[in-house]
């Protein structure tokens, strides 16, 4: 499996930022390549997402479920048709303001979003490949698409939940 891992710090309460990580159809304003999001249930357990991804000579959509809720703190999730990937976001409350936080802060969460997934898992037809274009070429391609499509997510995420433009310092973790 590889995994993606990208964390930053909140300057909010981890209820409200739970709060909107739950809103996800919003997340097709922060992507690139996300096209829009088609939601199914309330944001609990059972929740599906149709999510229509196009990228280079591909369209495609991922469908993805909420496995697990433990409000303010983790929204888990895994990808229930052709391939195999799972994830979460996690809340953390920091106990102290970081030392370069904004000086209206009061408060202070960590977020992190992790993913984890099987690129060989669509290897099976899943995506519609343009003729001569082979699958390991479009896998080694889009590795790094999917680590900079995660880090602006996060980017944005953070300015519009806290309502500012701001540097943020982001965590990037990427394995293997």
């Amino acid at each position: 499996m590889d995994e993606i891992v990208v964390t930053t710090v909140v300057y909010l309460p981890p209820d409200e930022v739970y709060a909107f990580l739950e809103d996800f159809p919003r997340y097709a304003r922060y992507s690139e390549y996300l096209k829009d999001v088609n939601q199914r249930g309330d944001g609990g357990p059972g929740t599906r997402y149709d999510l229509r991804f196009s990228w280079w000579k591909l369209t495609y959509t991922v469908r993805s479920e909420v496995t697990e809720v433990d409000p303010p703190w983790r929204i888990d999730w895994r990808i229930v048709k052709d391939l195999h990937a799972h994830g979460h976001w996690g809340v953390a409350e920091l106990d102290d303001l970081p030392a370069d936080a904004p000086a209206d802060a009061e408060t202070a969460c960590r977020v992190t979003l992790h993913v984890e997934f099987d690129p060989q898992t669509a290897r099976d037809g899943t995506l519609d490949l343009p003729r001569f274009v082979s699958f390991d070429f479009v896998v080694e391609k889009l590795k790094p698409v999917l680590v900079r499509e995660a880090t602006r997510v996060v980017e944005r995420v953070v300015a519009d939940i806290e309502g500012r433009q701001r540097d943020v310092d982001l965590v990037v973790e990427q394995r293997p």
